[in-house]
């Protein structure tokens, strides 16, 4: 029996501020079917807030607390693991706003850190490379990525996420990072179980990602549904070792999937 569905954001329910062809139908199917619903994004720079006019302009009405994002996921890794610890960022304003406000300890120099977090940062440069070279030298400063997403689907066409910064960080240091978070993390998995409160056996997770979105709801034993509206479509399913139960066009398709019925 369905009770619940975890929506993906970008590519699957909207694109920049513009709604995804299939969406309104699908969100209709999801409120009149009385199932609760999460939407989960691997956005590290908005918190749950910044969703709720996001979403407005795109003509959905959807509240804060309906909302989990790659920043809620980091924050709560780094309250639980590293209280205490001081954190260098590489990342948006964004995201240290986000981890600010949540009381992580951030660091403007480098060598006072004891954690590194890297992320999507639109200004990344040659020196910011060094530097994250550089701190993690120092083998006892931990190496947190905020979430894996090589590239995200943007109202200009696909763009390259925090998984670019992170590997090339990675690449210079010599180092894999020692977590990455967001989909399909452990950590994350389990907020967002935490938070919609369901058997992971009722759930329904909707994306259009298979190595995050697809992974996350394998892993946690949910039904997973992959929609065709991001950066996954028909052509490249056949070729990922991770397959969906089911492969639809858009969210407006989900009412037609008899076993979800």
């Amino acid at each position: 029996m369905l009770s619940g569905v975890i929506l993906d954001v970008d590519g699957t329910v909207v694109r920049g501020d513009e709604p995804i062809p299939g969406a309104r139908a699908g969100l209709d199917w999801i409120d009149e079917s009385g199932l609760r619903r999460l939407f989960v994004s691997n956005n590290p720079t908005k918190a749950p807030e910044a969703y709720e006019p996001r979403f407005a302009r795109a003509g959905f009405d959807v509240s804060a607390d309906e909302v989990v994002t790659a920043a809620t996921v980091t924050s709560t890794y780094l309250a639980a693991e590293h209280d205490g610890d001081r954190h260098y960022v590489v990342g948006e304003d964004g995201l240290r706003e986000i981890l600010r406000t949540t009381g992580v300890d951030l660091v403007d120099d480098p060598a006072a850190a004891s954690v590194l977090v890297a992320s999507i940062d639109r200004e990344f440069d040659y020196d910011d490379l060094r530097v994250a070279m550089q701190v993690l030298r120092n083998e006892s400063v931990a190496f947190v990525g905020t979430d894996p997403d090589m590239v995200i689907p943007a109202a200009e066409g696909d763009v390259p996420g925090s998984g670019a910064v992170i590997h090339a960080i990675a690449g210079v240091a010599g180092r894999d990072p020692d977590i990455v978070l967001g989909k399909p993390s452990r950590t994350a998995r389990e907020l967002v179980q935490s938070r919609l409160g369901l058997p992971p056996e009722e759930c329904l997770v909707v994306g259009d990602r298979l190595d995050t979105d697809i992974a996350m709801g394998a892993a946690a034993g949910m039904t997973t549904a992959l929609v065709t509206t991001g950066v996954t479509d028909a052509a490249t399913t056949p070729a990922s070792e991770i397959e969906a139960d089911y492969v639809v066009d858009s969210l407006a398709e989900l009412a037609e999937i008899d076993a979800l019925n």
